[in-house]
């Protein structure tokens, strides 16, 4: 599997990421036919775990995601082998769960995932559909 790489660095370790108060980010992968795929991950998950003995409450862990070899949520994606891959770049850096969701509408929006087709992008948020787009009337003044 090729590197995560965030301005022009290889990033492996959260070491490496440009500032530690991050909990997610934005990305970007491309195969060798071109074909790319925009989204996000969050770089810590959540654990519950059982109460300890003589204690009732559940214990929550953060601990860190598989983010170094996560591939992607999109089928299409998790089915390209490690030597298909062309690139993988961090877009940005998220700071809260809202943030991360903004930025990831916001490359997807600015980079017309909807109407690419070498885009694997089908959907935004799960409301913005690519075949919703489709046969509508297009304004050539614009």
């Amino acid at each position: 599997m090729i590197p995560w790489i965030y301005q022009g660095k290889e990033i492996s370790s959260t070491d490496d990421f440009p500032n530690k108060e991050a909990i997610g980010f934005i990305y970007l992968v491309q195969n060798i036919y071109d074909y790319w795929y925009i989204g996000k991950k969050n770089i810590y998950s959540h654990v519950t775990k059982p109460p300890l003995k003589g204690f009732k409450r559940r214990r929550k862990l953060t601990k860190e995601s598989n983010w170094a070899t996560y591939k992607s949520s999109n089928k299409s994606v998790k089915d390209w082998e490690d030597w298909e891959y062309k690139s993988r770049v961090i877009i940005d850096f998220a700071y809260t769960k809202k943030h991360l969701t903004y930025l990831e509408c916001h490359a997807q929006f600015s980079l017309n995932c909807l109407t690419n087709e070498m885009c694997l992008n089908d959907n935004i948020l799960g409301k913005f559909y690519a075949g919703d787009l489709v046969n509508l009337p297009v304004d050539e003044s614009r």
